[in-house]
């Protein structure tokens, strides 16, 4: 009996928790989106951990935030408008989570195409502040 309300009363503060991790979450989706857009692609490797892991589809996995920023410049060569849509967090301990969401973009070029697919996204806190750890997608097609 006693178990169960401990168990409660974590889950009750556990709720509240991870309802502010899904909301900072979601922030940091719209600030990375905003500066891809932008070109800031500064700004969008400082949101990677120094040691992050990106994983993307059909390319060679990239290690580090000095290389995944010349990953995201050159994608941003060919890649504008991107929503980033958070589906579901699931906190992880006290400093990661998992996240899984979709995304949309458009390509550039002279024939611009719409890409949707999906992602996994593990955030992990370091100094209090949220920060890619591994980033990983796929296209829906």
């Amino acid at each position: 009996m006693k178990a169960a309300l401990v168990f409660g009363m974590v889950m009750g503060l556990a709720a509240p928790a991870l309802a502010q991790d899904k909301t900072a979450i979601e922030k940091l989706n719209e600030r990375f989106s905003a500066a891809f857009v932008k070109g800031d692609i500064a700004t969008v490797a400082e949101m990677y951990a120094e040691d992050a892991f990106l994983l993307p589809a059909g390319s060679p996995m990239v290690r580090g935030r000095s290389a995944i920023k010349s990953f995201w410049e050159k994608a941003s060569e060919d890649i504008d408008n991107i929503k980033l849509t958070t589906v579901d967090v699931k906190p992880l301990g006290a400093d990661a989570a998992r996240e899984i969401g979709t995304f949309s973009l458009h390509t550039k070029g002279s024939q611009p195409q719409e890409m949707t697919g999906k992602y996994v996204v593990i955030w992990q806190k370091a100094g209090g502040e949220w920060k890619l750890a591994t980033d990983t997608w796929n296209s829906d097609k």
